[in-house]
């Protein structure tokens, strides 16, 4: 089984990506460490790295086609990223989008990064509109387009625990149902 998990930054998709993938027993690879991988490896912020994808759809490109060739490759594993619905869509068997509300990502992120919530709330906008951009400038994706998903979620007053065990519902009565 392939599922993807989407979202925007703050959403929860790598901490729900990585319950799943453990109460399945598969494995689970994250766009968004390859991402911070490539940005490390550049020596810059991801931020940053976010600003210079605007112009080289190569970096983009890069991180995509090592999730590709992943969902080739392998049949039991949870794929999480910004844009895994919607580029693995012929290769998934199921497809999450989680999401909340700005206030919400940006408090997560602030936690999560040790940031203010001011900075937090500057960074997540600064990235999401750099997202919106490059993904419809590069890929036709209009990533409010949520047409490709079997399930959107609303994160913001649930732990990943609790959305983790909402999709493990949803996918047991799709199993059920065949």
């Amino acid at each position: 089984m392939l599922i993807t998990v989407s979202g925007p930054p703050g959403s929860g998709k790598t901490s729900v990506a990585r319950i799943l993938a453990s109460r399945l027993s598969i494995d689970m690879i994250s766009g968004g460490s390859i991402f911070r991988e490539i940005a490390r490896e550049m020596k810059v912020d991801l931020l940053s790295l976010n600003e210079m994808a605007e112009e080289n759809v190569n970096i983009d490109s890069l991180v995509d086609r090592k999730l590709i060739e992943i969902a080739k490759n392998r049949k039991n594993i949870v794929v999480e990223s910004h844009l895994a619905g919607w580029i693995l869509k012929e290769f998934s068997d199921y497809s999450i989008f989680l999401w909340a509300p700005l206030r919400e990502r940006a408090s997560r992120i602030a936690r999560r990064d040790n940031l203010s919530y001011e900075r937090a709330m500057e960074e997540v906008m600064k990235r999401e509109q750099s997202h919106f951009v490059r993904f419809w400038k590069y890929y036709g994706i209009d990533i409010t387009d949520y047409s490709v998903f079997d399930l959107v979620l609303n994160t913001d007053k649930m732990s990943a625990e609790d959305v983790a065990n909402v999709v493990l519902t949803v996918l047991r009565y799709r199993e059920s149902k065949g």
